[in-house]
């Protein structure tokens, strides 16, 4: 019966991918073929630093859970060795890693993946990955909300002078 074992074993294996697709803010799926054991080594320590899930598993049983998430679209790139990074909470954390560590290292590819539970391809992980970060983003809307105010506070200091220049 060790065939029955084993197939329970993949089915849970199976099980637990689509979880994770269906949980995962951002899924990003690798082409890691050529990089060596330290090269790899170094890459799962820089997710794993951003608490991002990084496995190497096979395409078929990506494809059964794929198909579980009802993301199809996504067998399209399943060719080749594929390892897979899941992230939770940031959506943009994972994307920006692997791109870095893609340009530093020409061997790791990109695939495509998924963010938010939207399958993207390669270009839209790539424009993604250039945006800031969150704190950078939430950095420029408070330069912005207060543009105006201090602008308000200026004119209002230039009045204020003039008429003290005047007097």
């Amino acid at each position: 019966m060790a065939n029955a074992r084993i197939i329970q074993e993949k089915q849970q294996i199976v099980e637990e991918i689509t979880a994770k697709l269906r949980e995962s803010a951002t899924t990003v799926l690798t082409d890691y073929r050529g990089l060596n054991v330290a090269q790899v080594t170094e890459l799962r320590r820089k997710l794993r630093e951003a608490g991002i899930e990084f496995r190497v598993l096979k395409n078929t049983l990506i494809r059964r859970a794929t198909a579980n998430a009802e993301l199809t679209e996504l067998d399209s790139v399943l060719t080749g060795p594929t390892a897979v990074a899941f992230g939770k909470d940031d959506a943009v954390a994972p994307v920006k890693i692997l791109s870095q560590f893609a340009k530093e290292n020409e061997a790791l590819k990109i695939k495509g993946g998924v963010v938010e539970g939207r399958v993207v391809g390669f270009d839209e992980i790539k424009a993604l990955a250039d945006l800031p970060s969150r704190e950078g983003l939430l950095s420029m809307l408070l330069s912005v909300l207060q543009a105006p105010v201090r602008n308000f506070a200026l004119a209002v200091k230039a009045v204020a002078d003039k008429k003290e220049a005047e007097a």
